[in-house]
């Protein structure tokens, strides 16, 4: 079945290509080993296109403006490719996934593929599986990738660790704005665009585009090389849009030829690889009765106040009873040559 899947990716086959990132995006455990070796296979024809992660206050437009670029970059003659994170309710898992929707024109184009994608409760809002999911789409041959944030929490954050170039957008009304920014989402900007300057509030987005120009010298820079631009644009008029993307190309243009993107991709794939790390062996920890057993006694202690937190996650950490621990232990002995 991977194998098959694999070859409807490459050749470009849309419902292929659907049912591909279904797969990486599912956490049922029988469904691993199957992503797992259909990512093998799309591997080695992936990583060659622009990555872009697109975020900006609820409010902002964010969804209106990947769809006027995004059409703008198909009429150039690019396949593009949208991952846009929907958040997901806490209490039942469930999300409105609607930026197909929102996103009429865009999502028609034979050129295009959108993938509404939830965030399940993962940090920051993105999807555990966004990764995986750009493989898929860039061994099917999208050659611009934008992963829409949503704009809440730490998923400016987490969406920074997985693309090239991150692009801000801001509204106008910088003087009161101002006060609200995050300090941390300016200092993760490559490039920083105030939308919906058409009309009446063109002068007014004219206006905050040079008050943030002026924030973003008391913050550092994510690169030493490239200073972030901070441009205006219209998503409803398209006005701004061709510039826009031209920085955007300019900083790639840069950080191909400093080094820097190389650079950054080898540090997502080890941050990637230790994230997935983490949540592996904490999936093993939950599926070990012994050690749920003994959780569950140390939450007593701690609720009850016989022990402290820390105290308790030190000695259940400390104690090698548990299945998972020494599965692992025996797993090392027995590939250590001495």
């Amino acid at each position: 079945m991977p194998s098959e899947l694999a070859a409807g990716v490459l050749a470009g086959d849309r419902t292929a290509i659907g049912r591909a990132i279904t797969l990486v995006e599912s956490t049922h455990p029988d469904h691993r080993a199957d992503a797992a070796a259909l990512l093998d296979e799309l591997l080695p024809h992936a990583g060659a296109a622009l990555r872009v992660g697109i975020t900006g206050v609820p409010g902002v437009g964010k969804s209106t403006f990947i769809e006027a670029l995004g059409l703008m970059l198909v009429e150039r003659g690019h396949r593009v490719a949208v991952i846009a994170v929907d958040p997901s309710s806490s209490r039942t898992g469930g999300s409105i996934l609607g930026d197909k929707t929102r996103m009429a024109r865009l999502s028609v184009s034979p050129s295009a593929f959108i993938r509404p994608s939830p965030s399940a409760g993962s940090l920051g809002g993105v999807a555990r599986a966004t990764r995986e999911a750009m493989i898929v789409l860039e061994a099917a041959g999208y050659d611009r990738v934008l992963v829409e944030t949503v704009g809440v929490g730490q998923s400016e954050t987490v969406v920074h660790g997985m693309v090239d170039v991150f692009l801000v957008l801001m509204l106008s009304g910088a003087g009161d704005e101002l006060q609200g920014i995050k300090k941390g989402v300016l200092e993760l900007a490559d490039v920083v665009a105030v939308n919906k300057a058409d009309g009446s509030n063109r002068e007014r987005a004219q206006q905050a585009a040079l008050d943030y120009q002026r924030a973003l010298h008391l913050v550092q820079p994510p690169d030493a090389a490239w200073e972030p631009p901070v441009l205006t644009c219209s998503s409803l008029e398209g006005s701004g849009l061709p510039e826009l993307w031209a920085e955007i190309e300019r900083h790639q243009a840069v950080m191909v030829a400093n080094g820097g993107r190389d650079a950054r991709r080898q540090a997502q794939q080890l941050s990637w690889m230790r994230t997935m790390l983490q949540e592996r062996l904490l999936a093993r920890m939950d599926a070990d009765p012994v050690f749920a057993a003994a959780r569950a006694k140390a939450e007593a202690a701690v609720m009850s106040g016989v022990s402290t937190p820390a105290v308790a996650v030190d000695r259940l950490l400390e104690s090698r009873d548990f299945g998972f621990i020494s599965g692992l232990a025996d797993q090392g002995e027995a590939s250590d040559p001495n």
